[in-house]
């Protein structure tokens, strides 16, 4: 039986003779149906028309995204580390080509999503790896698409991964909205992996949604909540989740200027 892929959102959903009746994840405010209609594909069908591509971020860091691109259009991030590789946010497609580039640059130890959109096939890629663990915030379980004992579902504030690389709970865009902590990112000032927990703008600012295609923002309070949460964490560099949505310097004193900006806007300030 094939585990289908949504075409709008890229989520994959457990193995069934038939496509879901519809997607959690695109029936939720913060996402969309597609006007078209549900469409669905597998991973098999994909791999006639897509290829995942490489790119060394800064040394340690290695950018991966699929062409042309697919549902959201994000790309993973796969940082190495001596305690083990850890997977940053997930991309639907994969193949035994990709498997085998991850392998030779170390394999995964685990995965670690910021919140359900990037979900993707993160249980294909750990059955990839191992069974690898695949680490969701507790306060996203409703939103999984696909569970599987792989799925660690994690409590509180933060999870230390391994020395220096640290998820931090941030919510405003999902309940359990993470960011990923690297301390020796930047050449050690310090590093986040965002996703789009914090929306690297166009203008290379930052954002705070509730739903970007739906242009939904989030109130001042929980941006404020972001920014506090983040306040005692060291960085220089900010990684969204698209290849071109990176600050490369200064990014702690953009983060506050974007937060500032931001609340002022939406409480008329």
């Amino acid at each position: 039986m094939p585990a289908f892929i949504c075409t709008t959102c890229g989520c994959q959903y457990p193995a069934t003779e038939a496509p879901p009746a519809g997607c959690l994840i695109c029936q939720d405010t913060r996402q969309y149906v597609n006007p078209a209609g549900q469409a669905w594909t597998t991973l098999p069908a994909m791999r006639r028309s897509y290829f995942n591509a490489f790119r060394q971020i800064e040394p340690g860091l290695t950018g991966i995204g699929t062409f042309p691109s697919f549902a959201i259009g994000q790309r993973a991030l796969l940082l190495r580390t001596a305690a083990g590789n850890v997977l940053w946010d997930c991309i639907s497609f994969l193949d035994d080509a990709t498997i085998a580039i991850v392998s030779a640059l170390g394999g995964l130890a685990g995965i670690a999503l910021s919140h359900p959109h990037f979900f993707a096939t993160a249980v294909e890629w750990s059955r990839a790896f191992g069974n690898c663990p695949i680490h969701v915030h507790a306060l996203d379980r409703d939103y999984v698409t696909r569970q599987d004992p792989a799925v660690n579902f994690w409590d509180g504030d933060t999870l230390e991964l391994s020395p220096g690389v640290t998820v931090i709970r941030c919510g405003g865009h999902f309940p359990g909205s993470s960011v990923l902590h690297w301390a020796a990112g930047a050449q050690g000032k310090g590093a986040l992996l965002t996703g789009d927990t914090l929306q690297v703008r166009p203008d290379k600012g930052l954002t705070f949604m509730h739903s970007y295609p739906n242009l939904i923002p989030l109130p001042a309070p929980p941006v404020q909540r972001i920014a506090d949460t983040l306040a005692p964490w060291s960085f220089e560099t900010i990684y969204g989740g698209w290849w071109e949505r990176v600050i490369p310097a200064n990014a702690k004193q953009v983060m506050a200027r974007s937060v500032t900006q931001y609340i002022a806007a939406v409480t008329g300030g």
